[in-house]
């Protein structure tokens, strides 16, 4: 899904196309694909042939969001594209006109992202920007073509294809063989999809999404579990090989330690680590090295209580990797398949997987056609207050309303879970606002624009675009001295309400223009996979017709609010619901510019989030018999922020992890 919002989700206005309707050139070999949230219908993948040329359409509905495209291609006898269009809208639903050609040893390619450009080569496989899963099938085909050698990717790259191995499944009285396969060069890590016995595609599968050939839905989970099993086995051997456990004690000396409580650096400190627990801290010389221990110099460096990020949709496969080498030691799952949530935590836990410590929160819906993908859906009250206890009894620490949610039940949800000790917060449902909930007891709201949609008296139903598009277009206006603005901080103060702004994963969407660099990520490009650096240019929200510059100073009103919240003080928690690790060190730095201070961006990032979930007790700062979650930086990041970048060392729950290993394993420089 990462993939398809940095390829689909961001692609921006280019041209006003026609699409044709779903029936049109279709034959009796077309073949139908059902795109599932979860177990939920959403959406299709047709794909057929039209005499020379193989067609498909692809679209689904993601909460008033999704694609709709048509592509067209021709495929050489080495399954290498020729000739190809897609055309329609892409998730956001802005225009797609995308082209690409290959003749006489010149490629030719227009899409959103790379504009119109050509260039001489030999023959590659070109990586569509706005194209439909069935583009993966057509790589699995020209990689199975080749025999085992790495096919070039165009424009820059190349791939892999591996087979995993076999499976029998069944629908009804229907039973076939289909196998697993892996394609690496793509992602961070491998991908993988499912071939049937021609070597056709038969499905991806996830957690979150699917996609499966029509009347095979119910063989989603055993494919899934196979999935999953092989996934394991290759980040099981991973943490084997990249976590490394101290023999004896484990010794910093000579740090500039970070003081969370305080919010400030001391120097010349020396911290002993034994086990999983910090066994002292005091300045050097103060304190004894335990014999055999092992000693790290970090003079120069700074050692902080491990980062929190306190809004994660974490899947399995790279996204524990990415947070551990970033040095976010624990997260807060805001929203997941509940199995999937649950598993990674014990294998996070047990050193199986490597991931952050995390803390969960049930994400609780109503049905609808903007319902959540994932989570459990609610009609009336009796089914809430079962939600609420059922993620209470599997050990969750908060309930995450979504904005489909029917304003009156919103009591109930809240009644019901404190009652069970458990936080309440969320998205404001529609036909809600942000002062309604937080007067009827939510504990903390997710996401800025939900704050400048309290202003925004034209929009009543937040489950639509307009809770992005109307920001952008009206956001620069808010008058933060406003007497109704300062009411409302002062109403989040009393209520002692948290606010979760995950501001940096509005600045592409705000500012991002096709064929730019994007700035949240531009510090860290060249240091991706060549497929996931292409895109990150692909834009951001489809812009009106002079409207440029709004949107860029409604960005920074979202950014401004940030600030006022701080100095009104109310307090933050750094989340991201965007890209693991390097998401969260954009957002600690887009902090800085709201006007915090770096000491306490530092201090929000670590001890302020673990008070927040009452788990200041065992972590959040260097301290004495609190567990060892620390990180080694290079630099002071109190002084200056973009230091946090420059992890080397993490130690989570005392086990110990470089960032480089971690880092050259996924593929990043």
């Amino acid at each position: 899904m990462r993939l398809l919002v940095l390829r689909v989700a961001f692609a921006t206005f280019v041209v006003s196309v026609t699409i044709p309707c779903s029936s049109m050139a279709q034959n009796a070999d077309t073949t139908q694909f059902t795109f599932l949230f979860s177990d939920r219908p959403a959406g299709f993948l047709k794909m057929w042939k039209a005499g020379a040329e193989t067609v498909s359409e692809f679209e689904y509905n993601d909460r008033g969001r999704g694609p709709h495209v048509v592509e067209r291609y021709t495929i050489d006898p080495a399954g290498l594209i020729t000739r190809g269009t897609v055309v329609g809208h892409a998730y956001l639903k802005d225009s797609v006109d995308e082209r690409y050609s290959y003749a006489n040893g010149t490629a030719s390619w227009n899409n959103s992202a790379e504009g119109e450009s050509s260039a001489q080569r030999s023959p590659q496989f070109y990586v569509s920007v706005n194209g439909s899963p069935g583009d993966l099938g057509f790589l699995a085909q020209a990689l199975l073509n080749a025999n085992g050698r790495p096919v070039a990717l165009f424009p820059s790259g190349d791939a892999a294809i591996e087979k995993v191995r076999d499976l029998e499944i069944s629908s009804g009285a229907s039973k076939q063989t289909v196998a697993l396969y892996s394609v690496s060069g793509l992602a961070f890590t491998p991908v993988y999809l499912w071939l049937d016995n021609n070597k056709n595609l038969f499905a991806t599968v996830s957690t979150w999404s699917n996609i499966v050939v029509k009347g095979w839905e119910s063989a989603v989970p055993a494919m899934l579990s196979v999935q999953q099993q092989a996934s394991a086995e290759r980040f099981l051997n991973l943490a084997k090989t990249l976590a490394h456990s101290p023999k004896g004690a484990l010794v910093f000396h000579d740090a500039n330690v970070f003081d969370s409580e305080h919010a400030r650096m001391i120097p010349h400190t020396t911290v002993v680590i034994v086990g999983n627990k910090i066994q002292a801290v005091g300045a050097d010389g103060s304190v004894k090295t335990p014999a055999g221990a092992e000693v790290i110099d970090a003079a120069g460096k700074s050692l902080l209580p491990g980062l929190w990020d306190m809004h994660v949709h974490i899947q399995p496969g790279e996204d524990g990797m990415l947070h551990i080498a970033a040095g976010v030691t624990s997260a807060r799952d805001m929203g997941n398949d509940t199995t999937t949530e649950l598993d990674l935590q014990k294998k996070f836990n047990d050193g199986s997987l490597i991931g952050p410590q995390l803390v969960l929160a049930g994400l609780i819906d109503s049905p609808g056609p903007f319902q959540v993908p994932t989570g459990v859906l609610a009609s009336n009250e009796a089914e809430v207050r079962s939600a609420v206890n059922r993620y209470a009894d599997l050990g969750f620490e908060q309930i995450k309303v979504y904005s489909s949610m029917k304003p009156e039940l919103v009591p109930a949800i809240i009644d019901a879970a404190h009652k069970r000790g458990l936080r309440v917060s969320g998205h404001v449902p529609a036909f809600m606002t942000a002062e309604q909930v937080v007067r009827l007891g939510f504990d903390e709201i997710q996401h800025v624009n939900f704050l400048m949609l309290n202003f925004i008296d034209s929009v009543k139903d937040t489950r639509s675009m307009s809770r992005f598009t109307a920001v952008g277009a009206e956001g620069a206006l808010l008058d933060f001295s406003s007497p109704r603005v300062k009411s409302f901080f002062e109403l989040l103060k009393t209520r002692h309400t948290v606010v979760d702004p995950t501001v940096a994963g509005f600045e592409d969407m705000f500012n991002g223009r096709p064929g730019k660099m994007s700035s949240s990520y531009a510090m860290v490009a060249d240091r991706l996979p060549a497929q996931v650096r292409r895109g990150l240019i692909g834009g951001g929200l489809p812009v009106p017709p002079g409207m440029d510059q709004r949107y860029r100073d409604s960005y920074d009103a979202m950014v401004k609010m940030v600030g006022e919240l701080y100095r009104n003080g109310i307090p933050i928690v750094a989340g991201t619901d965007a890209f693991p690790g390097f998401g969260l060190h954009r957002e600690l730095e887009v902090y800085v510019r709201a006007g915090i201070p770096a000491p306490d961006v530092l201090r929000i990032a670590t001890l302020g989030a673990a008070r927040v979930m009452k788990h200041d007790d065992t972590r959040g700062s260097i301290s004495p018999g609190k567990f060892a979650d620390v990180i080694l930086v290079r630099g002071n990041p109190a002084q200056n922020i973009s230091d946090i970048r420059n992890v080397e060392t993490v130690v989570k729950n005392g086990v110990m992890f470089k960032s480089s290993e971690l880092y050259a394993a996924l593929g990043i420089k």
